[in-house]
């Protein structure tokens, strides 16, 4: 069990556990537009649409989960939550989601899964969540651009190593970078993740940034606490 200032989320169902990436978008994900309606794709734990429930004033976050445990964990912590009439989970692959596509959304956020690398464990449903053969890029990419309000904001953490490739994907889909944080663990170490945000129209001012986690174990910097306090008890 995981608990937050407003909420708690149960976690011993899901193969992926609440990680730093989850808290770092479900914090990060602009909401500068305002959105009545929110998709959180391949919600697990459901971390991050609980956290824009609380950052937002959204009528209307759904969330989708293609595991089955996951997304009944999901939908207990999201009926567990303040937030339980704004909050719904489809158990469905994004595939069968974009088949009948009825809502456009304001907000769309992922969390995807990553390692493209060959490597797979005994764990099944554990690497369907780590893995990217769940969830290509494409494949993610292609349910934004259906699902995207006209003035909608796309968001995902992604290892930085697939920034560019990424970004040059979105860009066939007319998906342009609206905000760019790069994330580091500590001071010294190299850049591990990315946060990228996109819209349908063009901006000619980028901003880019970088995130520095903890100056050493458990010491935060300034921004991450800026960034998460309003989640984290200790903050």
């Amino acid at each position: 069990m995981f608990t937050f200032k407003q909420f708690v989320v149960e976690q011993d169902r899901c193969a992926m556990k609440i990680g730093t990436d989850g808290v770092l978008l479900g914090a990060w994900a602009p909401i500068d537009n305002h959105p009545f309606s929110i998709l959180d794709i391949g919600t697990g734990t459901g971390i991050i649409a609980l956290m824009l429930a609380q950052r937002s004033a959204a009528q209307q976050i759904d969330a989708l989960e293609i595991d089955e445990a996951a997304y009944e964990q999901a939908t207990d912590n999201f009926e567990n939550s303040p937030w339980n009439d704004r909050l719904f989970c489809f158990h469905a692959g994004l595939d069968e989601f974009i088949e009948e596509p009825e809502d456009e959304y304001d907000l769309i956020v992922s969390n995807p899964p990553f390692y493209s690398e060959d490597y797979k464990t005994e764990n099944e449903s554990r690497d369907l969540a780590r893995f990217q053969d769940a969830m290509p890029f494409e494949q993610l990419l292609e349910a934004a651009d259906l699902l995207l309000s006209e003035n909608g904001i796309f968001a995902v953490i992604i290892p930085f190593k697939e920034e560019e490739n990424f970004m040059a994907l979105a860009n066939e889909f007319e998906l342009y970078p609206l905000k760019i944080t790069r994330v580091k663990g500590t001071p010294t170490t190299e850049i591990k993740r990315s946060l990228l945000a996109f819209s349908r129209n063009e901006t000619t001012d980028l901003p880019i940034d970088e995130l520095v986690i903890e100056t050493a174990r458990h010491v935060y910097t300034p921004e991450y606490i800026e960034l998460t306090k309003d989640f984290y008890l200790k903050m």
